[in-house]
């Protein structure tokens, strides 16, 4: 079997809701980081096999194949195809793991893989509230009402189940997630997101344009004493709005190449996809996929987690990191270094591409060799997945 590398990675910065990039379509949002891509390639417009983007709610404007209304809205050329992934919070990166696939199996030499969710304008649920006063059913069926009588399946739940099951303390979750804000605020300081995010021009309230390159959600005077000073969701729970990850709109993608590709194209090896796992797991707590899905994952990659130099865990809550990390047994040091979405936001379909992104910029930036990204996903599924950097002087 072939070998799958990375050769780019983009983000846009994060806008939070009704912010600075709420105007802007999603599809517009999705092809700048196309175009951005083909830009610091120096690819030719009809040398893509395919563009793979992950999108959650999938109603109006991100309705209709979102992957392929990006592709033609790009410089892309028209001959290049778009297909749109649904895993939920891990739609981009099952899209990076189907172009990585793609390309390992020899079908396909280079695949634009990413994703794109614009919660302002297409709020959470939107596909399934939308339909509720027009008689159109919800994504549950008698046979699963069978198999779980009784339980909703909510990540809020979800979220309390595991802080309970893994002994996990409000004072627990309002340190970390202090800590997300406070490492996102020294990493946009020291300008480590100024290689991976891509700038995109914004219209303002004073009709005047301006460009967005930082991500909005970040509280730069983050404190202890504000985030314990928050209400929790539920009464007797631990998670508040502040140990939640915030609404977000924003896209990244990444570009997918065969060894073929790369020596036709002259293209720079920046790292191989070394191993790719999704899981199932109890959908109740729905939340703790990332901890089978990263023990299969290091079994199949004969590794432990103490040779991992770094991690992404999706902070869809605060509670999902510091269960996966104490699960594993894993360095707090290493887990989401530049922050998580609980500073940065989640811009659910695009947050994968997005984790992948910046994992991969710092790798660079220390030099490091192993990084990991595994997040959690609604029904309870979860991706895994990892790169090994390649030096480019070893290529």
């Amino acid at each position: 079997m072939g070998e799958a590398y990375i050769v780019a990675a983009v983000r846009t910065a994060c806008g939070r809701r009704n912010g600075r990039l709420s105007g802007i379509h999603p599809i517009d949002l999705g092809a700048a980081v196309v175009d951005e891509l083909l830009d610091r390639t120096a690819l030719p417009a009809d040398a893509v096999d395919d563009v793979i983007f992950g999108c959650v709610s999938q109603v109006g404007a991100q309705a209709g194949n979102l992957a392929r209304n990006v592709a033609l809205a790009s410089r892309l050329d028209v001959s290049v195809p778009g297909v749109t992934v649904d895993r939920q919070c891990g739609s981009s990166l099952q899209a990076i793991h189907f172009g990585a696939q793609a390309v390992m199996s020899g079908t396909q030499d280079l695949v634009i893989c990413g994703g794109v969710e614009s919660m302002s304008l297409v709020p959470i649920g939107s596909n399934i509230n939308d339909t509720l006063d027009k008689g159109r059913g919800v994504p549950r069926g008698e046979r699963i009402d069978e198999l779980y009588p009784g339980i909703e399946f909510s990540q809020f739940n979800g979220a309390e189940l595991l802080a309970q099951k893994y002994h996990i303390s409000r004072k627990e979750l309002d340190k970390f997630g202090v800590l997300s804000h406070q490492r996102a605020a020294a990493a946009t300081r020291d300008g480590h997101f100024h290689r991976e995010v891509v700038p995109v021009e914004v219209t303002l309230p004073d009709g005047s344009i301006d460009t967005h390159v930082l991500d909005e959600g970040i509280r730069y005077d983050a404190s202890l004493e504000s985030m314990q000073g928050l209400k929790t969701l539920f009464e007797d729970g631990v998670i508040t709005a502040g140990t939640a990850s915030q609404i977000a709109d924003g896209s990244a993608a990444l570009l997918i190449a065969s060894r073929r590709a790369v020596e036709k194209y002259n293209l720079p090896v920046r790292a191989r996809i070394h191993t790719l796992v999704v899981v199932g797991s109890d959908p109740e707590i729905m939340l703790e996929g990332p901890i089978p899905a990263t023990e299969k994952l290091l079994d199949r990659a004969d590794l432990t987690i103490d040779d991992i130099d770094l991690y992404e865990v999706n902070e869809a809550f605060g509670s999902v990191p510091l269960a996966w990390a104490k699960a594993l047994g894993a360095d707090l040091r290493r887990l989401n270094v530049n922050g998580g979405a609980q500073a940065l936001g989640h811009p659910l379909g695009a947050t994968g591409a997005k984790l992948m992104t910046t994992l991969l910029h710092e790798l660079e930036r220390r030099e490091g060799r192993y990084g990991l990204v595994a997040i959690c996903e609604g029904g309870g599924t979860a991706n895994a997945t990892l790169i090994e950097r390649i030096d480019s002087l070893d290529w």
